[in-house]
Formats: C-alpha cells, structure tokens, sequence
C-alpha cells in the first residue's frame, strides 16, 4: 500500500473524521456493533500480519 502522506496528525486528524462520520446517523447500539465489527476487523487483520511475519522467515 501507497501511504502518500506520512504525517502522524494528518492520519490521526482523518481517523477521528472518518469515526465522526460514521457515528453520526447511528443510535448508540448500532455504533456499539460498528465498534465492535471494526474491532475485531482490527485483531484479524493483525493476527493475519503477525502470520505473514512468521511464515516468511
């Protein structure tokens, strides 16, 4: 992946952009489940890393 700007408060500054933009038309159940997807969406995509990591050696 092609990551085009480096700056850590640039990625920080869209991250909470992107969680505003998300949260807004939910109710406070549907924004626990999007939490709680994206998550475990975060863990998979590390345990797929560290895999990759492993298995490459």
């Amino acid at each position: 992946m092609n990551v085009p700007n480096c700056d850590p408060l640039a990625l920080t500054t869209m991250v909470n952009s992107l969680a505003v933009a998300i949260s807004g038309p939910l109710n406070d159940e549907e924004l626990g489940l999007v939490a709680a997807i994206l998550v475990q969406l975060g863990d998979t995509l590390a345990t797929i890393a560290t895999q990759r990591a492993l298995c490459s050696r």
